[in-house]
């Protein structure tokens, strides 16, 4: 089953339970997906769709932080739930030492030595981890390794 059936058949069961928090995500998850049909011009494989899901994810946290600061914890809880409901259609995240691993790996096969040549160790993890980890730790973690 691909995710976008699984969405649709998920949004289903929200409608008919009646979870409307759950219909209101999944809803603004398909309209973000069926723009992405229509810029491309046809159908979106699984991983387009999960390029989909994370932009979204990446909003969401970005929300909650802003939010946050606001003092608006009533919307940081909202988008809180939001962000668990789209993480079941992601997959897993790693782990804080399995991304470490994967970085320093980077900055060694990069050959970076500075925090100015981010870039080239950013461009080696960003195709392994799409969607498995968030980009600002990622970001944090190559700046640690290149400070040394």
């Amino acid at each position: 089953m691909s995710i976008i059936e699984k969405l649709e058949t998920e949004l289903i069961k929200a409608l008919k339970s009646g979870d409307k928090e759950k219909v209101v995500v999944l809803r603004g998850l398909k309209s973000d997906i069926k723009y992405k049909i229509i810029d491309k011009g046809e159908e979106l494989t699984d991983e387009e769709v999960m390029d989909v899901l994370s932009v979204n994810t990446k909003k969401i946290r970005d929300s909650i932080e802003q939010f946050g600061k606001g003092g608006r914890e009533d919307l940081v809880i909202k988008e809180k739930a939001a962000l668990e409901i789209i993480s079941e259609y992601l997959p897993e995240q790693l782990g804080e030492e399995e991304l470490r691993g994967i970085v320093k790996l980077a900055v060694e096969e990069s050959g970076a030595e500075s925090p100015q040549q981010m870039g080239l160790v950013m461009k080696i993890v960003m195709p392994k981890i799409k969607g498995r980890a968030d980009g600002k730790l990622v970001s944090k973690l190559a700046t640690e390794f290149l400070a040394k």
